[in-house]
């Protein structure tokens, strides 16, 4: 095995899985955990293990190593960790190499997937190489935002692909990939959405779900709401996190009056929001939830994303909309002021907060699936031998 860091995956329960789901990260996690359980729900014979988190084994599936624990953001970031990186590479395409599943899903986190979907296809172990185990890919890498190319070794490398964004089928269309749409996960019948908006609900500030990322953020977004309360706020703030690690990453920074911690879990009704660029943000731009967007990074990461990154906004539902909903403070711009202004005007403007609403609604109409077989279950269940 690569790397100074030992990774050892179990042995598969009961004999060769049918299907092995390598996810990474909070949301993957929760992402595959509900299209695991569509897909056992209507095929409970099947053998699922999985590289995720808790979610994916209370899904159904055998954890046989939890990601969750270490998640990054930034090209530095990954570059300190590139030797578990490696190791983890390297220990999945053996272990798949060894047991032979029918098919293996890969779920978003494209820097670890791809990289093991070309090696398995190098080694003669997936279908693209000659061997037995279909490769798929449910949740694209961003190829319409950066890296444009890496579309052709996605063709190359892999069986299917489901995404979650009506455009990025077109994205594929020079490349001889079968890509479907099989809807949004935040707008499936089942989903309970995290978050809601209430009008006379409390404030949320939003940092992430990886501790690096958080480590620089929420500092910024408690500045921001200090200021804000400081002035004309009088609006107690709620502090949504996804784990233990973030929390404990959260209670290093003095919480001022006002301000409490909670798990994400039952829904959330909250008036504004200061949100980092992920996944909450985009929940909270589904809901209505009038928010600005503030995001901070290290300096080699910042430079080399504005190097690499085609598209004018950080956040989805900005981009999508091809407006800025939620106005962007990057960096420097973050500062307590402007994400004080920004909180005022979230639950003081009455023109604002129609704004939201009109436009999550266009959101929501554009992210909704075109019939009931698009799901991501079905797709995977069609896609699995």
């Amino acid at each position: 095995m690569t790397g100074d860091i030992p990774i050892r995956l179990p042995a598969p329960l009961g004999g060769a899985p049918d299907l092995l789901v390598v996810a990474g990260e909070h949301s993957g996690d929760e992402h595959a955990a509900r299209m695991v359980g569509g897909l056992l729900a209507g095929r409970r014979t099947l053998k699922v293990a999985a590289l995720g988190g808790p979610r994916l084994a209370a899904a159904g599936a055998q954890l046989l190593h939890d990601r969750t624990t270490l998640s990054v953001v930034g090209l530095g970031e990954v570059i300190r960790n590139l030797a578990y990186f490696r190791a983890l590479i390297d220990e999945t395409v053996h272990w798949i190499g060894r047991h032979r599943p029918r098919a293996v899903c890969f779920v978003d986190n494209s820097g670890v997937n791809l990289r093991i979907a070309e090696e398995l296809r190098l080694r003669g172990i997936s279908a693209r190489g000659g061997g037995g185990v279909r490769t798929l890919y449910y949740i694209s890498p961003q190829v319409w935002a950066s890296r444009a190319a890496r579309r052709f070794d996605m063709a190359r490398n892999l069986d299917a692909l489901g995404v979650i964004f009506p455009f990025e089928v077109g994205c594929y269309a020079d490349t001889g990939l079968p890509v479907e749409f099989v809807g949004h996960p935040f707008l499936a019948p089942d989903y309970t959405p995290p978050v809601s908006y209430d009008p006379a609900g409390p404030v949320l500030l939003l940092p992430g779900s990886r501790v690096k990322a958080v480590s620089r953020i929420f500092p910024a977004l408690l500045a921001g709401y200090r200021e804000f309360a400081a002035g004309s706020g009088r609006r107690e703030a709620v502090v949504l996190y996804p784990s233990a690690a973030v929390r404990r990453q959260l209670e290093s920074s003095p919480l001022p009056d006002g301000v409490s911690l909670r798990q994400t879990g039952a829904p959330l009704a909250a008036s504004a929001a200061l949100t980092s660029s992920g996944t909450m943000s985009m929940h909270c731009a589904l809901a209505g939830i009038p928010a600005a967007i503030a995001y901070r990074t290290d300096l080699f990461t910042y430079v080399m994303a504005r190097w690499l990154v085609r598209v004018p906004y950080l956040g989805i539902a900005n981009i999508l909309l091809g407006e800025e909903l939620y106005p962007e403070y990057i960096q420097g711009a973050a500062s307590p002021g402007a994400l004080a202004q920004e909180l005022a005007s979230c639950v003081g403007d009455p023109a604002r907060r129609e704004r939201t609403l009109r436009k999550s609604g266009e959101l929501r109409a554009m992210l909704t699936r075109r019939s009931e077989g698009e799901t991501e279950s079905g797709w995977l269940s069609r896609n699995l031998p």
